[in-house]
């Protein structure tokens, strides 16, 4: 038996705690059930203190009580990935290397969450470093994916993407390098955005500081614009932080998304998804176009950028890691140490060939933005994939990340991009369309989605936990 919390939206919890319907201990409480019960099946957690939940929770409570209004999260439980620093919690990174280790401080996702009055429930599994796409880590093990726990959930924000799927929480936060936040919705039936990059500031300085982005996963759309509205904004800490005013994001999920210009790629020029992934997502275009937008269909659009991003990525985590892969390689993820050898085996010249490379890919991405509001392919090439494996079969050519051919593309670019669910398999195992909007166009890709979800005859269909 579930809890009264299970499933129901951001939103609505909200409602209950500032109409003065429920408390936030109430709903802490109702959580805290749905986790004693699911978490040992799934495992979402690289740290949970319940004690601490429901301390935070009757804090507020106090402050209610008081009358004061505590924010526009007031009560809502929410989950912190384990690469987003969150003080008073371990921030591990998903690796035996750094157990145990503790940042004095919140992230400004973090600090912006608590001061909205949201109840921090945990820091939620990732693989090592987020540096795989599947949700397993030498630290914390396997995380499960509720569709169907022989499969993973996706990775790297795996926890993230598994309490919300499951209805634990109805939004939980993660992060994006090569496709972190999109990889694991398309693999659960999530929504899930990684805003313009720097829209949501990232500090401490990320291994990957020039593909990072935060943003939130939920199973309602409106419940992540209602998030990004709170995480969003100018950031002194973060160099590359965007200034001005945040968007109304909700407020976009209301208007009318007819005579935007979609152009569909199937395969983007190299991509391999499955046969039943790319009728989905032909059918998931067809609702676009029913609901007004003009949709326009290309083979190809440009060619794989999987080396400048692996060079950009693995750099980056392997400068990091260089002393440990010399002096402790056996605490490390064999899969992800091996791609980190390669990338730090570049010399200077290579590495910078490629970032001049990476110079020139944005400028043909900026081209394909020319004539249309929205870029639109699969999320990823393939629905489940089961646990144990880093890369799917019949992808073996590829490494534990650059098998998802769709998402990476756009952390070396920059551009807003989000997955919604683009329907079910005859498994009954999810699958996801991928929309990314111009710069700074988050607000078109929320009309979009929001349109498509409100169409979607399956929005409320569950898996059976």
């Amino acid at each position: 038996m579930r809890s009264a919390t299970a499933y129901r939206t951001a939103r609505d919890l909200i409602t209950e705690v500032t109409g003065g319907h429920a408390a936030p201990s109430d709903i802490a409480a109702a959580v805290l059930t749905d986790v004693a019960a699911l978490d040992p099946r799934l495992n979402c957690f690289a740290w949970f203190d319940p004690e601490a939940v429901m301390a935070q929770a009757r804090a507020l409570d106090a402050r209610i009580a008081k009358g004061e209004d505590v924010g526009a999260l007031a009560g809502l439980p929410v989950a912190i990935k384990d690469l987003i620093a969150m003080k008073g919690a371990p921030t591990a990174f998903g690796s035996r290397l750094m157990a145990g280790n503790v940042i004095d401080a919140d992230a400004p996702a973090t600090e912006r969450i608590r001061a909205a009055g949201a109840v921090l429930l945990g820091k939620s599994t990732t693989s090592e470093f987020g540096c795989k796409a599947v949700g397993d880590s030498p630290l914390t093990g396997i995380t499960r994916n509720p569709w169907n726990p022989d499969c993973t959930p996706g990775g790297s924000s795996a926890g993230a993407a598994a309490l919300a799927a499951s209805g634990i929480t109805p939004v939980a936060i993660g992060t994006d390098g090569g496709g972190s936040v999109r990889i694991p919705a398309s693999l659960t039936g999530l929504f899930a955005i990684k805003a313009q990059f720097g829209r949501v500031p990232v500090w401490p300085v990320s291994a990957t500081a020039s593909l990072a982005h935060v943003g939130p996963l939920s199973r309602d759309v409106r419940d992540s614009a209602l998030m990004m509205g709170v995480i969003s904004g100018f950031d002194a800490r973060d160099p590359a932080a965007v200034a001005g005013p945040v968007p109304d994001y909700l407020a976009a999920c209301e208007r009318d998304p007819k005579g935007l210009r979609v152009l569909y790629s199937e395969t983007f020029g190299y991509a391999r998804p499955d046969a039943e992934v790319a009728a989905l997502c032909r059918k998931a275009m067809d609702r676009l176009a029913a609901l007004g937008c003009a949709v326009e269909e290309r083979d190809f659009l440009f060619d794989d950028p999987a080396d400048i991003w692996a060079s950009e990525f693995y750099s980056g985590v392997g400068t990091r890691l260089r002393d440990a892969l010399a002096t402790r390689p056996d605490e490390i993820d064999p899969g992800v140490a091996a791609e980190l050898r390669k990338a730090l085996a570049r010399d200077v010249p290579a590495y910078f060939t490629q970032v001049f490379e990476r110079y020139a890919f944005r400028e043909t991405v900026r081209a394909l933005f020319e004539g249309f509001d929205a870029i639109a392919g699969p999320t990823l090439p393939v629905t489940a994939v089961p646990v144990g494996r880093d890369v799917p079969e019949g992808h073996g050519d590829r490494s534990p990340i650059d098998w998802v051919y769709y998402t990476y593309p756009f952390n070396l670019t920059g551009h807003p991009a989000v997955s919604i669910n683009a329907g079910f398999t005859a498994a009954g195992m999810p699958t996801g369309l991928q929309l990314v909007g111009r710069p700074l166009a988050e607000e078109t890709l929320f009309t979009l989605a929001a349109a498509y979800q409100d169409a979607d005859p399956e929005r409320e269909r569950r898996p059976d936990l």
